[in-house]
């Protein structure tokens, strides 16, 4: 049987209410769709979260899936649609953590415990640190250590506490505006490939 015309079938069984043949046709193309959406987000989580969702939808509105004539450019619009949306989703996320980059210094919004960063990126970022600048950082800002307690747990100078930390904080920014740049200049590559 032809790959087209096995979908076909598939499809109206699907239709149907079939659960064995949807995961059939999950089996057939989950490896498809995952590799074509990892090339998209660079994300294993928002891959895997889109392909849920695309498989979802289908599932959702199988009634709909007996006029489908070409099942694979269906599965990939869809599947574009999901991920142009996450990327622009994370967009705007990482554009607000921007804004707050900008409006107040950064040393300020990290000790500030009003301010909520999204905490992932964030992390990300603490765990490209040196060791040391890791181990600074979290005493002062999750433990809140003072320059001075730090100075005498570690057994360095002050002054060296302040430049670990300040070039932690430097570096977590550049993470975080590194990120954001590729994340607009992959919503921008995108954009253009749809056109």
């Amino acid at each position: 049987m032809v790959e087209t015309e096995k979908d076909t079938e598939i499809l109206k069984d699907i239709a149907a209410g079939s659960s064995k043949a949807f995961r059939a046709l999950y089996a057939r193309w989950e490896p498809t769709l995952s590799s074509f959406i990892f090339q998209v987000t660079r994300s294993k989580v928002l891959t895997a979260e889109i392909v849920q969702d695309v498989f979802l939808k289908i599932w959702m509105t199988r009634e709909s899936l007996v006029d489908v004539k070409d099942f694979k450019a269906y599965l990939f619009v869809i599947s574009k649609n999901r991920a142009i949306n996450a990327l622009k989703k994370s967009l705007a996320d990482l554009e607000r953590m921007k804004k707050y980059a900008s409006e107040i210094q950064f040393n300020q919004q990290l000790e500030d415990d009003n301010v909520q960063l999204p905490f992932s990126l964030i992390d990300q970022a603490i765990d490209q640190l040196s060791p040391r600048q890791k181990e600074i950082f979290l005493l002062h800002r999750h433990e809140r250590y003072s320059y001075r307690e730090i100075s005498e747990k570690l057994g360095i100078g002050k002054e060296s506490v302040k430049t670990h930390l300040a070039l932690a904080i430097k570096s977590i920014k550049n993470h975080i505006e590194t990120k954001i740049a590729l994340i607009i200049l992959l919503i921008d590559f995108i954009s253009k490939k749809i056109d």
